[in-house]
């Protein structure tokens, strides 16, 4: 262990969906640790470039529509080609579909899983791959206080993220004695686009801040130091770990 076991320097990380809110919080602090990064996208991320350099990173881009797995062994293998190395791979992207359990459609379902969890588990799988060969590295998927609980009108949401915290530890079980931690952040209600509708809502609104201990939302920025954390060094004995960034919501 180095003296500072949260220095990222030399490291390379994949973060998914980093071009804005939780992605973009994670990408950022992870540079701002030392480490580069690929971000895996559709969407502009010069942003996020842009905060990644001024943390003197390196900073690259791979356009990939993570609806299905056919970009998953290209993810890694861009990554390694042009910075060298992956040691962290950070599985934020995923898409979410509102509807009564009564309504809900087969391809509101099979949307959600397949980007959620199924293009989760290949692209970890590739990883792992490349991580084993190197000597080691650090996978985090981003969970949901759904995993935890039921919630309500996101069937395949919530069937998506519990399911994330058992690939999580079966991952871990498989994985850990090869030195490859795997753990998760489940992230509580966070201000981001994706919320957007929620925090607009004035009852809703108010009816989450009353729950929060914190009283207050969380920022993107917030999950940083959780996934500096679980990518570095200090963290190399926590396996199988959901780690909630909730501002207190579970303890309620």
């Amino acid at each position: 262990m180095t003296n500072n076991p949260f220095d990222l320097s030399g490291k390379v990380a994949i973060v998914t969906g980093a071009n804005t809110g939780i992605g973009q919080g994670i990408a950022v602090a992870l540079a701002q640790a030392g480490a580069d990064i690929a971000l895996v996208t559709r969407s502009d991320a010069s942003e996020t470039i842009g905060l990644i350099e001024q943390a003197g990173r390196r900073a690259l881009v791979i356009e990939a529509d993570l609806s299905s797995t056919e970009p998953c062994n290209r993810i890694v293998s861009e990554t390694v080609n042009v910075l060298g190395r992956l040691d962290v791979l950070v599985n934020n992207a995923g898409i979410i579909r509102r509807n009564d359990a009564l309504d809900f459609t087969e391809d509101d379902w099979d949307a959600v899983l397949d980007t959620n969890l199924k293009v989760l588990f290949f692209l970890s799988q590739a990883a792992a791959r490349q991580m084993i060969g190197q000597g080691g590295g650090s996978i985090i998927n981003i969970a949901s206080m759904l995993t935890f609980q039921g919630g309500i009108r996101v069937a395949s949401y919530t069937a998506s993220k519990s399911g994330v915290g058992g690939l999580t530890k079966l991952l871990t079980n498989e994985w850990a004695s090869k030195n490859v931690t795997v753990n998760a952040i489940a992230p509580g209600y966070i201000a981001t686009n994706n919320t957007a509708a929620l925090q607009a809502d004035e009852d809703r609104n108010r009816q989450i801040l009353e729950r929060i201990p914190a009283q207050r939302w969380g920022e993107p920025s917030d999950l940083g130091g959780a996934a500096v954390f679980l990518a570095s060094d200090a963290a190399r004995y926590v396996q199988g770990h959901i780690l909630a960034v909730d501002g207190g919501w579970l303890a309620r």
